[in-house]
Formats: structure tokens, C-alpha cells, sequence
């Protein structure tokens, strides 16, 4: 025969009279009066199958069964009590698991500030951090496989995606430390046309990619790609292999490559887009809380250096 579930109420009244052992001061302690308390213990005694207090003039004692009962009915009730907390916490975004997404040239600028700030407020919330371009960023978000992007130059025809800027930053040219143009403080654009270019594929950022071949073509040329790589880390050891210029986001002069020169390009008035993306019926708290971060926290910007090679 399947035993029947205790009510959690009926084992609360239990556990309070078991302390007290004393009705008046059990039904007080519980906000209630004397003879509901007895029906609760009468229940619950009902349901065990056996007397739980023995009662006599004047003492209340517990009974051999009333003993065995209450180490359980103590360990429920806190199993109760540390549920509902973690709910609480889970369901307020104290608590849980966020999963984030960045671009690997974000770890030079916008990433480190932001989980900071978001670390110090919610220190209960796990990040899951996952290293992505934008185009895979877009499609885990739509996957549902991660909660937030850190991406740059966000796709324009997105309806379910939301973006909010976190910063914009100039373009610098990319050159090897040898290369003729390095010895400039700033380039011209047009001076680029006659050196081979290492770019990201369009694949991996279609909008950024499209943004720095615009930027060639109003300057009067269309840039020879000689090689493609996915990372701007590796971007930058290309140029330093002497393949090719590049043109890329400012923050990227924090790439510490002895051999490679950051300088700025004329025109210079262009300038690239980092962003936030969530899915905008996300009802997770966390991603609430993190999108709060990003407007009362900015993340750090650029540090300008002027230095060849660095």
C-alpha cells in the first residue's frame, strides 16, 4: 500500500509542538489558536497511523514514533525552505547560469569591463563564456544555445534580436613595422591600393566586412585580398608575416605584436559598431540584468598608442 504524503503545514505544527512541548505556547509561536493546532496534530497523527505526543495533565511529551518522525519532518521542512530560496534567487537573476557570447577582439576592450561590473553585482550568476564571431553569434541566438552577444556591426534586417550600441571606435590601417607608410603618422587611404589586404572572410561579419571594403571603394580602389583569417589576432600576425595590410577596428592596437605599426587613416571619419544582442522575448532575468549593466556600467575603451609596433 503507497504511504500517504505528509502535509508540509501538519509537519510544521508538529515540529513547533515537538519544540515546545507545550500546546499554548506551540499554537502562539505559530500565529494560531489552540484547537486548530490540535486538529493539525490529530491529522498528521492520523496519517502516520500512530500517536505522536503523549498528553497527559500538565505534560506533553513526544511518543517513540513522534521521535522517529521528527528528524524527517525537520530535514523536509529545510529542504522546503532552501528550495524556496533558490527559486527566489533563480526567478530575481541572483542565481543561475548566463550564457555569453564575444567576438575574440571584444576580450581587448568590452568584455573585461562588463563582466566586472556584472560580477560584482551578481556574484551567484555563473557565466558561460563562448568565443564567436558575429554570423555564429546571430545563429546561437536564434538557437537559444547562448542568452547574450557581444558582436560587432550587428545585422540590420533582425526582428527577433534586439542590439544596443556599448561603444563605436575609428578604424586604424594594420601595416608591417617595415612597411613604407609605417614611418606616417597617418595614412590616406588611397595609399593602401597597391598592398595586398588580409581580411576576415564575409562570412564570419558580413556588415563589418562589407564596411571596410566601402571604405577602399570610396577611396577609389578595390583591395587585392590575399588572405583571409577569422581572428584579428591572427589578422595582425599575417601583417607581421609581411602578407599583407589590413584595416580594422581601433581597440585592436592592444594586439602587442612587435612587428606590426597601428596608424590612423584619412578620411577618418568612419567608424565601426560594437553592440549587445538578446533575443527580445527573453523573459530571463539574468539577460535583463546584464543589459541594465551595459547602460550603468561602460565597459573600458581603447587606450590611444602612437608607438611603431605597438
Amino acid at each position: 500500500m503507497e504511504r500517504p504524503e505528509l502535509p508540509l503545514p501538519q509537519l510544521h505544527a508538529f515540529v513547533v509542538l515537538a519544540e515546545e512541548l507545550h500546546f499554548g505556547h506551540a499554537a502562539a509561536r505559530l500565529g494560531i489558536a489552540q484547537p486548530p493546532l490540535s486538529q493539525q496534530i490529530r491529522r498528521l497523527e492520523d496519517k502516520v497511523g500512530h500517536p505522536l505526543f503523549s498528553r497527559e495533565p500538565g505534560r506533553v511529551a513526544l511518543t517513540p514514533a513522534g521521535r522517529e518522525l521528527l528528524p524527517a519532518a525537520r530535514r523536509a521542512l529545510a529542504d522546503l525552505a532552501a528550495g524556496l530560496a533558490a527559486a527566489r534567487a533563480v526567478g530575481s537573476g541572483r542565481t543561475g547560469r548566463l550564457r555569453i557570447g564575444f567576438a575574440a577582439s571584444l576580450a581587448l576592450t568590452v568584455l573585461p569591463g562588463l563582466l566586472r561590473s556584472f560580477r560584482h553585482r551578481f556574484p551567484g550568476v555563473h557565466l558561460d563564456i563562448h568565443e564567436m564571431t558575429t554570423a555564429p553569434q546571430i545563429a546561437a541566438l536564434h538557437d537559444k544555445t547562448i542568452d547574450i552577444g557581444l558582436l560587432r556591426e550587428p545585422p540590420a534586417d533582425e526582428t527577433e534580436l534586439g542590439f544596443r550600441t556599448v561603444l563605436t571606435e575609428p578604424f586604424v590601417a594594420v601595416l608591417p613595422s617595415t612597411h613604407p607608410l609605417a614611418a606616417q603618422r597617418t595614412v590616406q587611404l588611397v595609399q593602401l591600393a597597391d598592398s595586398p589586404f588580409v581580411l576576415l572572410p564575409r562570412a564570419v561579419g558580413p556588415r563589418l566586412h562589407d564596411q571596410i571594403i566601402g571604405l577602399c571603394t570610396a577611396a577609389g580602389f578595390t583591395p587585392e585580398v590575399a588572405q583571409h583569417a577569422v581572428e584579428w589576432q591572427t589578422v595582425c600576425a599575417l601583417v607581421e608575416t609581411g602578407l599583407g595590410v589590413s584595416l580594422a577596428p581601433a581597440s585592436i592596437r592592444r594586439i602587442r605584436l612587435k612587428g606590426v605599426a597601428f596608424r590612423g587613416i584619412e578620411p577618418s571619419t568612419a567608424r565601426t559598431r560594437v553592440a549587445v544582442a538578446w533575443r527580445k522575448n527573453d523573459q530571463n532575468p539574468m539577460v535583463r540584468h546584464l543589459l541594465a549593466t551595459v547602460s550603468q556600467a561602460p565597459p573600458d575603451r581603447p587606450r590611444p598608442r602612437t608607438a611603431a609596433g605597438e
